[in-house]
């Protein structure tokens, strides 16, 4: 009978580790939890609390691979969107290249074109801080030897109490025998669980204190780390949109600009619609005017100018001081009349 008392307690302790393995291993965090107290109020508080900073630090952990994958995401995105955007400003660059360059469209896709490469420069810039700047640092804490040294001391402890536990529960069994049956054997076998007990409690102080400060500190490093990287992070995805708002602002200003100049320039007249007689006023200009081009007739105020044509675009071509040209309308004022006559006449 005590045979089979024997061999049933020994199944039932292969069974209970059989069973702490299985829930360390598909439900455990690595620091199994336990409502029971072990040695004291101070230590089941230490137990409490290095229960918390495991899961703490676990999740730390997760939240900074989370944060790599992301980064490892965007990176490959914003290469392939290089890679597309340099092909855009090749595609541009070459139209404006082989077309006239008096055309509009010809001229806004060289400029897009030549923006377009310093924009994707911008991003690879990014790309490179992304990676330098918060994915090394991070995966450098996730691997790094802090946090495994600091949760295998955890381990350690959790591991400590559940013998405590284990022992104490015998201890426990023990008294009893001794009470029923007090003699030596008995006695001894207690009083060498007991001491035992005392040597497991003093460890489980020194390891409890070795592993709280451990896992304390990483999760403060976890902490900062991974704020610092996560503003790194903000910072640099402002300054990339900012300076890509700049350059695409300058951009569309230049394409603005050569639009309006385009639509707005001296008519081109050619010689087969000008009559041989032409009507001729004298013109005083009232306001300065520099000339942007060749076709076009610098003025100062108080020149006189030799109007020889008005286009109803808002510019006219006329003559002053020995040189000809196209200038706004507007910027003269009609003083006398010249009578019509075959050839252009003198300069004033």
């Amino acid at each position: 009978m005590d045979a089979l008392r024997k061999q049933a307690s020994k199944f039932k302790v292969q069974v209970a580790k059989q069973q702490q393995a299985v829930i360390k291993q598909f439900g455990g965090t690595g620091y199994e939890s336990s409502d029971v107290m072990v040695i004291d109020e101070a230590e089941m508080q230490r137990h409490q609390q290095l229960e918390k900073l495991y899961r703490s630090t676990r999740a730390g952990r997760e939240f900074q691979k989370d944060i790599v994958k992301a980064g490892e995401v965007f990176t490959a995105i914003g290469y392939r969107h290089i890679e597309t955007g340099n092909k855009l400003s090749e595609d541009c660059c070459n139209y404006g290249a082989n077309n006239n360059n008096e055309n509009i469209l010809a001229k806004a896709s060289s400029i897009y074109g030549d923006a377009r490469k310093h924009v994707e420069k911008e991003q690879e810039d990014l790309i490179k801080l992304l990676s330098s700047q918060i994915l090394d640092p991070l995966r450098a804490m996730i691997t790094g030897p802090p946090l495994e040294d600091a949760r295998n001391l955890a381990q350690r402890y959790s591991r400590m109490r559940q013998e405590a536990e284990s022992l104490a529960a015998e201890i426990s069994r023990r008294r009893a025998r001794v009470r029923e049956f007090s003699n030596p054997e008995n006695v001894a076998k207690l009083h060498a669980s007991e001491a035992k007990m005392q040597e497991l409690k003093a460890n489980m102080a020194v390891l409890g204190k070795e592993a709280s400060a451990a896992l304390a500190a990483v999760e403060a490093q976890q902490q900062r780390l991974t704020l610092q990287r996560l503003v790194a992070m903000v910072e640099g995805e402002k300054t990339y949109h900012l300076r890509v708002a700049a350059i695409l602002g300058e951009v569309e200003t230049e394409m603005v600009t050569e639009k309006q100049r385009k639509e707005s320039a001296p008519p081109l007249i050619s010689s087969e619609n000008h009559p041989e007689k032409s009507s001729f006023f004298l013109a005083e200009a009232v306001h300065s005017f520099s000339a942007a081009s060749e076709k076009e007739l610098s003025l100062s105020v108080g020149d006189y100018v030799v109007v020889r044509k008005v286009s109803p675009s808002g510019w006219s071509e006329g003559e002053c001081k020995g040189r000809a040209g196209w200038f706004p309308s507007s910027y003269v004022e009609k003083r006398q009349r010249i009578p019509t006559m075959n050839t252009v006449p003198e300069a004033v």
